[in-house]
């Protein structure tokens, strides 16, 4: 029987009892913090971080899985507007065509999402498309390839060593979509009739190659022909990024799905910044390449910056997901973005939060009149307000 510990993001530590291998495993492969409580012994404290899903540890030598399941904070709603943001700004689905407001585990929520998507991608049939197919035959088909034939088969007619176009279903699309809903029937806390639907699913996917674990994922291009399958697509390829690692230290079983949500909040803040900006005559790079000295030897990569119709950077920002402390956001923030703006020779630079108790505080630095904005988006409120505040950024971004 699966043991589950149930964690909320950034909450306090939590004192478990578990094997030393797997808290261990825990702490290694960096799912929570986890270190040995001091005063009982065989007992492990937990507390989540920034990634939440849930993982199940098969401990050897233990009859007892443990799965962790890690809440975040923001309801699972919400997290799907910022995902569905982050990963496709026109996409329908974020706008409640896929409803998840019922599930209040990210997992369950995640895979009812990836299914319907899957079942809207293939109503009107599998997506058919020419792939080119390299092989040995007995017959000629399409072209021989002369290096490869003299290489393997030099002075034999047959077999031929040839290259064609085949026009199948087992192309890219199909092969992503069959991953996702491979990786999620083999996740602990589907849902019974999630995973019924998912089976029915993968039948559909059958003709498609299932990806080879470890290696990238087959390209795709976002064209006409493929449009229905867009949606679709960025999920699967979300739920491909969140895979856990499949082993752990000393044989331990690992099989989950965690997001981080310091990216996730990341790819949010700059995907809607640079959809505000959009029509304004500037250029927003994302994570876009610096060097903070001359001999160009100490780069810096901002999540964000904003280029003037002559090229030259006019703003920068970064997105830091992070609670306020009674102190304020740490130093080590404004410090970051004061070397921004030297090295971009900028006025002025932007820290985007997530929450706070006001929502915007600018400093001026002395003796160089650089300010410095510290913005808090508040991630509980509807989705209009939160890209309002977005909005209001990007208006401060683009006046100074």
């Amino acid at each position: 029987m699966t043991r589950v510990v149930e964690l909320v993001e950034h909450a306090p530590a939590v004192s478990v009892a578990l094997p030393d291998e797997a808290g261990r495993a825990v702490a290694a492969l960096r799912i929570a913090d986890a270190v040995p409580d001091t005063y009982s012994p065989g007992r492990w404290l937990l507390r989540a971080g920034s990634r939440v899903g849930a993982v199940t540890v098969a401990v050897p030598g233990h009859d007892d899985p443990l799965t962790l399941r890690i809440v975040p904070k923001v309801p699972i709603v919400r997290l799907f507007f910022l995902l569905g943001h982050s990963l496709d700004p026109t996409g329908a689905w974020r706008d409640g065509e896929v409803g998840v407001a019922e599930h209040r585990d990210l997992l369950p929520a995640l895979a009812h999402a990836v299914e319907r998507q899957v079942d809207r991608a293939l109503r009107q049939g599998l997506l058919q498309g020419y792939r080119v197919t390299e092989e040995t035959s007995m017959v000629v088909r399409g072209r021989i390839r002369e290096t490869e034939q003299i290489r393997r088969r030099f002075g034999a007619t047959l077999p031929v060593e040839v290259t064609y176009d085949d026009f199948t279903t087992d192309i890219a699309e199909n092969r992503i979509l069959r991953a996702a809903v491979e990786r999620l029937l083999r996740l602990p806390g589907v849902p019974r009739e999630v995973r019924r639907r998912l089976l029915h699913q993968r039948t559909r996917l059958a003709d498609a190659t299932v990806p080879v674990r470890g290696r990238p994922l087959p390209a795709w291009r976002p064209s006409r022909l493929n449009a229905r399958y867009h949606h679709a697509l960025h999920l699967a390829r979300a739920v491909l990024e969140g895979a856990s690692p499949e082993h752990g230290p000393g044989g331990l079983r690992v099989e989950g799905f965690l997001f981080d949500m310091n990216r996730l909040f990341e790819d949010f803040v700059t995907v809607a910044l640079r959809d505000a900006l959009r029509g304004s005559g500037h250029t927003a790079r994302l994570q876009d390449r610096h060097h903070l000295d001359e001999a160009s030897a100490v780069r810096m990569r901002p999540d964000f910056v904003l280029y003037g119709p002559d090229g030259i950077p006019c703003a920068v920002a970064d997105a830091k997901y992070k609670a306020e402390k009674r102190g304020g956001y740490p130093d080590a923030d404004l410090y970051q973005m004061l070397a921004y703006c030297t090295a971009l020779g900028l006025r002025a630079g932007h820290l985007v939060y997530a929450k706070g108790n006001a929502s915007h505080a600018a400093h001026r630095v002395r003796h160089t009149g650089i300010m410095i904005h510290q913005h808090a988006l508040d991630l509980n409120q509807e989705p209009a307000g939160l890209l309002a505040d977005v909005e209001e950024v990007a208006w401060r971004m683009r006046n100074g």
